[in-house]
């Protein structure tokens, strides 16, 4: 199901591909076509401009000359004389610019001298001053183009001005191929006195205007440099203006994308962390001004949401240690129940049985040890029953002990009463009768010692030795006897409940395996110390360290 769905990369991609480029590449193509007609316009319109203007050029040159030579004709009538005219001429040629010659002809010679300069690529300018007589005033062409063309200088047009019969009289930007290419596509029949465009390239307009006074025709020939100039540059700019656009949207889309991409990993993986049960993890986004606010509340949500689910896992996990503690409790109250409870009840159950028979006779003698044994038992069971009740207290921290000035040899010999010992091993104190007090509470010392010289007297090979110093303004008894040497590692656990240094199946020893537990919880109530010890020199040491009065 999943590998059907884009990734968010892909779905920016196909959203960038919709949203931006594909409009883009419309809207720069739309632009570049519109482009192309304005400037093809343009084009046409510069052209019929240039033609117009070499036009109006040609009239004012034109007029300029025939004022000039209207003056000159009217003045020339108060000569009398060829020699006086001629010498007048050539005054007035001195002081016109760019004039080469003035001269009278007669009217049969106007077809002639025309002749002669348009092969000398000269201009005559006749003007009739008497029916049989012409003024005729020649310039050079190249002034004449100069004249016409100096306002074009920079345009890079090809313009030609051409005599009716086809002869070329001036040009700018000439070349012999263009020429020729453009005279071909020239029509047949010209319109007369205005500008008309003429041509097959859409983009490289041809402008002519044929003018009948004087004869000329003006031909505007618009050239590929221009056109790549005005069109192709200018589309270019267009495309690469678009280029640049979409580069920088791509970059700044790529950057937010990458920003978002990384963050969003991150929340994935947070996510599969959390899956595979590691409530550990957090996420950690990568923030800059990219980063949209709501994947940075998303996260800081997450990590509260993870950081609760561990707390809660943490205490699941406590809650479960104590559940196993506390079935292990169970357990091993039920197996001590069975094993210690059963016993004195045994021996309770079988000696009153024997007291309350009617059928024999029992003496004296034998009622008495029943009745010790009955005894004996029943106070077993109430030890067993007071360390059981003790635990809860001392788990709970709810043990209180009523401290007061306790006189240690006295509580020592206590305890030696109060013990059993049955294969009467020797109790040794060494300890001075001046010994100082301590802060104790006696009951709960008197339970101290009789469990710390019960638990010798069940494991020690030999005697059980007591002994005591004072250091550090603290007194010290130390309980010894000799055993084998008990590894560290069992050691510490000796102080842990229903711990027994035989195992339930090779048991040879009764107890509960609660007496160090309850000793300790005991001696720590009575703001004391104890620390077990076992090596060669002594088998087992349990060193209790009390506060001096």
């Amino acid at each position: 199901m999943f590998g059907k769905h884009l990734k968010i990369v892909e779905q920016i991609a196909i959203v960038f591909m919709f949203a931006v480029v594909i409009p883009m590449s419309i809207s720069a193509f739309v632009i570049n076509n519109v482009n192309q007609q304005a400037m093809r316009y343009q084009l046409r319109e510069s052209a019929v401009l240039i033609a117009n203007m070499v036009s109006d050029e040609i009239d004012f040159f034109n007029k300029i000359v025939k004022s000039n030579l209207e003056q000159i004709g009217y003045s020339l009538k108060s000569y009398k004389t060829e020699q006086a005219k001629k010498d007048y001429l050539k005054s007035v040629v001195e002081k016109l610019p760019d004039c080469e010659k003035l001269e009278i002809i007669q009217a049969s010679e106007l077809e002639k001298v025309e002749k002669i300069n348009r092969v000398e690529k000269k201009a005559a300018v006749p003007l009739k001053i008497s029916d049989t007589q012409y003024l005729v005033a020649t310039y050079k062409l190249d002034a004449v183009r100069d004249e016409l063309f100096k306002s074009l200088k920079d345009d890079k047009r090809q313009i030609y001005v051409l005599t009716n019969d086809g002869n070329l009289i001036a040009e700018h930007n000439y070349t012999d191929k263009a020429f020729k290419k453009t005279i071909s596509l020239l029509p047949q029949k010209l319109e007369k006195n205005e500008p008309v465009i003429f041509g097959d390239v859409k983009n490289q307009p041809l402008v002519y205007v044929s003018r009948d006074e004087p004869k000329i025709t003006i031909v505007v020939n618009t050239t590929e440099k221009v056109t790549r100039k005005a069109i192709t540059n200018n589309s270019w700019k267009i495309l690469l203006s678009c280029l640049f656009a979409a580069f920088a949207i791509i970059f700044v889309i790529g950057l937010y994308t990458y920003y978002l991409y990384i963050n969003i990993r991150q929340l994935f993986k947070g996510i599969i962390a959390i899956s595979k049960g590691n409530y550990e993890r957090q996420i950690r986004l990568l923030t800059t001004a990219f980063t949209p606010h709501e994947i940075i509340f998303l996260a800081f949500e997450f990590n509260r949401m993870a950081t609760e689910i561990h707390k809660s896992y943490i205490q699941l996990k406590k809650n479960n240690i104590e559940l196993k503690q506390l079935n292990e409790f169970r357990s091993n109250l039920i197996d001590t129940v069975s094993h210690e409870l059963r016993t004195p009840l045994t021996s309770i159950q079988g000696y009153t049985s024997r007291l309350m028979r009617q059928d024999i006779v029992i003496d004296e003698e034998t009622k008495q040890k029943s009745l010790r044994v009955i005894k004996e038992q029943s106070e077993r069971l109430k030890r067993l029953i007071e360390d059981l009740l003790t635990i809860p207290d001392i788990e709970g921290m709810r043990l209180r002990a009523n401290i007061e000035e306790v006189w240690i040899p006295e509580v020592l010999e206590e305890a030696r009463v109060l013990i059993k010992n049955k294969e009467q091993k020797e109790i040794i104190f060494n300890m001075s009768e001046d010994f100082p007090l301590v802060q104790a509470d006696k009951d709960r010392l008197l339970q101290v010692f009789v469990n710390l010289l019960e638990n010798g007297a069940k494991y020690s090979s030999s005697n059980i030795v007591v002994d005591t110093e004072i250091k550090d303004k603290k007194a010290k008894i130390f309980f010894k006897n000799d055993c084998d040497v008990i590894p560290p590692a069992k050691l510490k656990k000796l102080f842990e409940k229903f711990i027994r240094l035989d195992d339930n199946t090779t048991r040879t020893t009764r107890g509960t395996g609660l007496g160090l537990f309850i000793v300790k919880g005991l001696i720590e109530a009575m703001n004391g110390e104890i620390k077990l010890h076992s090596d060669e020199t002594c088998g087992f040491c349990a060193e209790v360290t009390l506060r001096l009065a």
